[in-house]
């Protein structure tokens, strides 16, 4: 087969049906009932393209004219060959059936037992198209069809069989009938046919028709719900009609005022003649009682009118608060954007010092190797040759601690740097945790040690930079009976920013550690003409604050003190102050 040309299409017969012909046909009685097709029931729409139209599994089952060859019978159905398939070994399969084959493990040949390799399987063309020229019968033969064409044909001729067993093209209904019997059925007895109203002349199914008169129709005749004597007249008029009819049963003009009379037109003109004083109460009685509600509804519009000046005034200030909330709101993410960047500068300057360690360690190392060198060679020591080894290792030994000496300086001062960083505050607010407090008063007592700085702290990230000092054993005319409290503004790397003199309010404050909480404080705003709150030209301006903030006596016997360390704050108001 390989000699044949590829380009063949396969011929594919669809088993659904084209619309069938909008002539009309004469009216026939309708056939008995016939047997079912092989194939699956044809539908009345145009055949779709593609194979799924063929016989899911297996071959055609067609009635052939004459006895097809066994050449073209499938090996493992026995039927005619659909979309026939070769294997190397000779035998033909339908593609449905080999497929299936395929699908099993370690597939074999029913013919001779032979294994089958999908890759060695080839579309037999020229038997297909050797099958699809065989004669077949309609498939509407026994229902009266004749005509034998060939396999390849027998689509085109289904489209237009008249035996051809189609169902109704109104869709919903259920009988299915011949094709040459559909006109019949449309005209006479299908009961979604389209048909008209008699009396509004509006088009719809026929199964629609009674209850469309009985419920909707504007034109059928009904009767007067009244029994009047009148005749029958078209829905459409019947409302026009109750207002009118003799018999209509019609409420009191009063019955809003009270009255529950209900009767004919006559004997509702009675009613309102013999009635009259009757219905004039009711009117008053109605009157005074509209009368009284109107004056309940002013009254309690008034009342609602003297709350409204309040609720105005409240939500004025919700409307204050809320737009102080938005404030702080904006000041909390600009200061947790300030200390992410702190912290992200933290970690680059513990990255730097955790680099610093390890070369200081490797000098230390070496350090320890030459020394441990130097040893042994001091100790076997012999001829100048040895001598002249040492004194070169000596001046290597020099040049590592001066190297080492320079490293632990620097280290220091990076671990120094990096504490005074760890605690710094950028919110304007100092918590100092002064350890160690009875000696520390020793040394002030003594005068070793008189004053004790803060680590810095600032107003934002780019703002004032700012220390506490303190005289644990007093300064001035506090010194030996009250701790005396400074507030300090240092010199920052963004003065030149900043608004100058200082003006910030400040809070000194001694924590009470007890559960009274009774902290002491004072609080001053600072005094522009003073040089303490000028732009800093040295490293830090004189301390300003509270000679006698706190007396010792009643520190020391006070909550103040536990495990001998005291807790000092200090809060500057940042609140007006302006971005740098």
């Amino acid at each position: 087969m390989s000699g044949r040309s590829h380009d063949v299409r396969e011929v594919q017969i669809p088993l659904l049906q084209a619309p069938p012909p909008q002539h009309r046909a004469a009216n026939h009685t309708p056939p008995p009932h016939r047997p079912t097709n092989h194939w699956p029931p044809l539908s009345d729409a145009p055949p779709p393209s593609g194979g799924a139209l063929l016989p899911v599994q297996g071959g055609f089952r067609e009635r052939f004219v004459l006895p097809p060859d066994d050449k073209y019978r499938c090996e493992k159905c026995s039927l005619v060959l659909v979309q026939p398939r070769q294997t190397e070994c000779g035998h033909r399969f339908c593609h449905s059936c080999i497929t299936d084959l395929l699908s099993r493990p370690n597939p074999v040949c029913p013919a001779d037992r032979e294994p089958l390799f999908p890759d060695k399987i080839f579309r037999d063309i020229c038997c297909q198209r050797e099958i699809l020229a065989l004669k077949v019968f309609c498939r509407s033969e026994k229902d009266g069809c004749k005509e034998q064409i060939s396999l390849q044909q027998l689509p085109d001729h289904l489209t237009v069989c008249p035996f051809l067993e189609v169902p109704c093209p109104l869709g919903r209904c259920q009988e299915r009938m011949m094709r040459k019997d559909v006109p019949e059925h449309l005209n006479w007895k299908c009961k979604h046919r389209e048909t008209s109203c008699e009396f509004c002349l509006c088009k719809m199914p026929l199964a629609e028709l009674q209850k469309h008169k009985e419920t909707v129709c504007p034109a059928f005749p009904v009767s007067c719900p009244n029994l009047c004597p009148s005749a029958p007249l078209p829905r459409s008029e019947l409302l026009v009609h109750q207002g009118e009819c003799p018999k209509a049963q019609a409420n009191c003009p009063f019955h809003r005022q009270g009255c529950s009379f209900k009767g004919l037109k006559d004997e509702l003109k009675l009613h309102e003649s013999t009635f009259v004083s009757e219905h004039l109460r009711m009117m008053s009685s109605r009157s005074s009682a509209l009368e009284s509600k109107v004056e309940d509804l002013r009254v309690e519009i008034s009342d609602r009118f003297q709350v409204l000046p309040g609720l105005s005034s409240r939500v004025s200030e919700t409307e204050v608060h809320n737009e102080d909330l938005r404030e702080r709101s904006r000041q909390s993410e600009q200061k947790l954007t300030t200390v992410q960047k702190l912290l992200s500068a933290h970690s680059e300057k513990l990255l730097d010092l955790e680099m610093e360690l390890r070369s200081v360690r490797s000098l230390r190392d070496e350090v320890e190797n030459l020394r441990t060198r130097i040893t042994a060679l001091e100790q076997t020591r012999t001829g100048a040759g040895t001598s002249h080894a040492l004194v070169t290792l000596e001046t290597q030994l020099g040049r590592h601690d001066d190297v080492l000496s320079v490293h632990e300086i620097r280290l220091a001062d990076m671990d120094l740097r990096f504490q005074v960083l760890e605690t710094a505050s950028y919110n304007g607010t100092l918590i100092w945790k002064i350890r160690d407090y009875t000696r520390r008063k020793q040394e002030a007592v003594s005068g070793k040690t008189l004053s004790l700085y803060s680590q810095p702290f600032y107003t934002s990230y780019f703002g004032y930079k700012m220390c506490a000092r303190v005289y644990l054993n007093g300064d001035g005319m506090g010194k030996g009976t009250h701790l005396s409290l400074f507030f300090v503004v240092m010199r920052g790397e963004y003065d030149a920013l900043l608004h100058w003199p200082f003006k910030q309010k400040v809070t000194l404050m001694l924590m009470d550690q007890g559960g009274a909480r009774k902290h002491l404080g004072d609080a001053f705003k600072p005094d522009p003409n003073s040089s303490s709150f000028k732009r800093p030209s040295a490293e830090m301006n004189i301390a300003s604050g509270c000679p006698l903030f706190a007396n010792q006596t009643m520190l020391e016997s006070g909550s103040y003190i536990k495990d001998d360390t005291i807790f000092i704050k200090v809060t500057v108001d940042t609140s007006d102050l302006p971005d740098p």
